[in-house]
């Protein structure tokens, strides 16, 4: 089972590490039926409280919020910025929005438990506020692993010039519960890589419109 999880969290962004250069990720991990008061919201809502896996963290990025903004809803660029995603599809047209799912994919290895197989993560939008926040939930299915339900909840405030991104995610399901404590750090590690990738691009992206290239 600790291979499974283990190959879900190094190659899906469903979630790395635990801090990013210049700006020091706070993470938690929670346990269900722990307080809610310093959960990550949007439009009121948060992750499933009751799940047995779930994990938060948030790191400062110094970028515009609008850039910060653009590069996460756009969802179908994903793997351009995201070393895991292969693809990265919307379901349906127009600006991301409430109802709005999109499907992606990422590789998992071979282990001793599980054959090379690839992961199909459907998330549909439940929550959004522009340049606010975002809240999504879906499966996660390949061949041998499987995770029921996702729940994913991001927050994005403008802070001296900078954003503060925070987020967190909820897993549930009988195959990643057989060890909740290792689901939750694989989790965490997901979570932690995809914050320093967002980190990384979105920066990068800064840097250059500021310095743009001599013609």
């Amino acid at each position: 089972m600790k291979n499974r999880v283990s190959a879900v969290a190094a190659t899906v962004v469903v979630a790395g590490l635990m801090s990013v250069a210049g700006a020091p990720a706070r993470a938690e991990a929670t346990r269900a039926g722990g307080s809610d008061r310093t959960a990550v919201r949007c439009a009121g809502k948060t992750v499933d409280t009751s799940a047995k896996i779930r994990y938060r963290t948030e790191t400062v990025i110094d970028a515009p919020l609008r850039t910060v903004w653009r590069i996460q809803t756009d969802v179908e660029r994903w793997p351009s910025w995201q070393k895991p995603v292969l693809s990265s599809k919307r379901l349906d047209r127009g600006p991301l929005r409430p109802g709005s799912s999109f499907r992606w994919t990422t590789p998992v290895p071979e282990t001793e438990l599980n054959p090379a197989t690839t992961l199909v993560v459907t998330s549909t939008v439940r929550q959004l506020q522009r340049q606010k926040c975002l809240r999504w939930d879906g499966p996660a299915i390949g061949t041998g692993l499987s995770i029921d339900e996702g729940v994913h909840v991001w927050t994005f405030t403008e802070v001296g010039g900078r954003v503060l991104v925070r987020t967190e995610e909820t897993w549930r399901g009988d195959q990643v519960e057989q060890d909740v404590g290792f689901s939750t750090t694989a989790l965490g590690e997901g979570l932690e890589t995809w914050l320093t990738e967002l980190k990384t691009v979105a920066e990068r992206e800064c840097e250059r419109d500021r310095h743009p290239a001599p013609m």
